[in-house]
């Protein structure tokens, strides 16, 4: 092992790209692909906490009956390795895949048992809620740190949008860390109690007053990438360096998605146009 398993040639192989960029270097996958190859197994395993999220939605889909939705490919267990997850946790047997997160069985037994602990409502948050809190617990403090900064922004967001519309709030608060704690005790709160606590706490709320929806979530996604930048000054070429490098790519992967698909809707709307104008008159 090198140095805290260094990277230097597959790390100064990789193109730059910035927020702005209009086109992506390779895609999430084809990286992924990479990373097989080029990381070790053990840090392969944390890059897969990554990826979890995906299996986190099959495995709700699968739960919800919800099979004739195709399952999305990006997980790390197949939807054999789910449907066997369920078998073995309704007849009692110990799972036996070790890529399985060890939350999935909790997530299973409430669904079998027809009982969501706590405070949560739904399936859904009950997922999300173990992962957030198994996020955390990776032992890698630039992982964990991304899981909870993603989770203060959700819960902040989510308490904002509840308190607007006269919800529940500690019903669409999830995981466990303290400032998600503080925003349940502190419901009435203006500051839901978390403002000398959390550093970015203004800089979310100035994001939350942007009224255009798109904008808005542009505004947070540049936030996620600044984090990112802040919390990798110092790696040049570790693991921690190539997370931040995926989570990037990620976010770039969805934007360059989004303006393919609205440039596409214009196109059409153009075209529409044009045969709209070169119809004859029928009088003619």
């Amino acid at each position: 092992m090198i140095f805290k398993n260094q990277y230097y040639y597959f790390i100064s192989g990789l193109p730059d790209f910035s927020f702005d960029s209009m086109k992506l270097p390779f895609s999430v996958e084809e990286f992924r692909e990479m990373l097989d190859e080029a990381v070790t197994p053990e840090n392969k395993k944390l890059l897969d906490s990554y990826f979890l999220s995906y299996d986190n939605d099959n495995l709700f889909r699968l739960l919800e009956k919800k099979e004739e939705e195709e399952l999305q490919s990006r997980g790390i267990l197949t939807r054999a390795d789910l449907e066997e997850v369920i078998r073995q946790v309704r007849e009692g047997d110990t799972i036996e895949n070790k890529r399985v997160p060890p939350y999935f069985e909790k997530a299973v037994r409430a669904w079998l048992d027809e009982e969501i602990p706590g405070h949560l409502k739904t399936l859904e948050d009950l997922i999300s809620s173990l992962y957030a809190d198994y996020g955390m617990g990776v032992k890698n403090s630039l992982i964990a740190g991304w899981f909870e900064m993603n989770l203060n922004i959700g819960n902040i967001l989510s308490a904002l949008f509840a308190r607007k519309y006269g919800m529940d709030i500690s019903q669409v608060v999830v995981g466990n860390n303290e400032i998600a704690q503080l925003i349940r005790e502190n419901a009435n709160a203006r500051d839901f109690g978390i403002s000398r606590e959390l550093d970015y706490y203004d800089d979310i709320i100035r994001i939350a007053e942007e009224p255009d929806i798109y904008e808005r979530e542009r505004k947070i996604d540049k936030f996620r990438w600044n984090w990112l930048d802040d919390n990798t000054l110092f790696d040049y070429f570790d693991i921690e360096y190539i997370f931040a490098y995926l989570c990037k790519l990620r976010i770039l992967e969805r934007w360059v998605s989004l303006n393919a698909e609205e440039g596409e809707r214009v196109f059409r709307e153009l075209i529409a146009q044009l045969k709209n104008e070169i119809q004859k008159p029928e009088d003619l």
